[in-house]
């Protein structure tokens, strides 16, 4: 049973950065429900992009997989032969709880769990490649060169999919937006102190580009088209096509 996301429910003295430990993976799944609107929508249609865009005898990459959302969506989607599923956290917690989210869901596609940072990780062979709220987490100066190293990872006709969280330039609609999730969080049942806390705990860490940020990336990159397939308040999700 998944626990509760109390982590920010009571006052600390002093707020550390965020880290994905072992705490943050007890109580994840209800975490990201209840603070990312549409994730569950973004999950599920990872699993249909993966079915149209995955090729026979190539391999996936779910890049920051957490607990295997994204993983297990990719699984369900693959109907070619000879197909592999790489997924990648640096959280020892996380993919430990991955595992045991695979094991609970059998399939037949054989899924490989890493531990490493994913700048680090070699992509090869790779048809649909899925970074699913995990880019904000790389430092900006590291982004560019993460998504050049997937595209020249990629067989022609690969997609690579990545959502986000937004930043937006202008900044009455940024005010606006964020004032949007705010009453989102605080529908889902957190409370001031919690959503400040997170917050704090949060900057620096995640650190949001706008939605032309990330297309100019793809193009810089090589990828030949791109663009926004979905989107709720600041969180949305992108796909590109090599």
């Amino acid at each position: 049973m998944q626990g509760k996301d109390k982590l920010f429910s009571q006052p600390i003295t002093q707020l550390g950065e965020f880290r994905f430990d072992d705490q943050v993976a007890e109580v994840f799944p209800d975490m990201i429900q209840r603070s990312v609107p549409g994730y569950s929508n973004i999950v599920s249609t990872i699993g249909h992009l993966t079915e149209q865009f995955h090729q026979a005898d190539t391999k996936l990459y779910d890049l920051g997989c957490s607990l295997g959302a994204a993983t297990l969506a990719m699984r369900r989607g693959v109907k070619h032969n000879n197909v592999e599923i790489v997924a990648v956290d640096n959280s020892p917690a996380m993919l430990e709880r991955c595992q045991k989210h695979l094991d609970a869901f059998r399939g037949s596609v054989p899924v490989t769990l890493i531990c490493d940072d994913i700048c680090d990780v070699d992509i090869s062979n790779a048809s649909v490649v899925v970074l699913n709220f995990t880019l904000q987490f790389i430092a900006q100066e590291q982004r560019l060169a993460l998504i050049k190293k997937i595209y020249n990872g990629m067989v022609k006709g690969g997609l690579l999919i990545v959502s986000e969280k937004f930043h937006f330039a202008e900044p009455t609609t940024q005010s606006l937006i964020s004032e949007l999730h705010l009453d989102f969080k605080r529908a889902n049942g957190y409370s001031e102190l919690e959503i400040s806390q997170k917050r704090s705990s949060l900057d620096n860490v995640l650190v949001p580009d706008t939605i032309e940020q990330h297309k100019q990336r793809f193009k810089e990159a090589g990828f030949s088209a791109s663009e926004l397939w979905f989107q709720c308040f600041n969180f949305g999700s992108l796909v590109a096509i090599k």
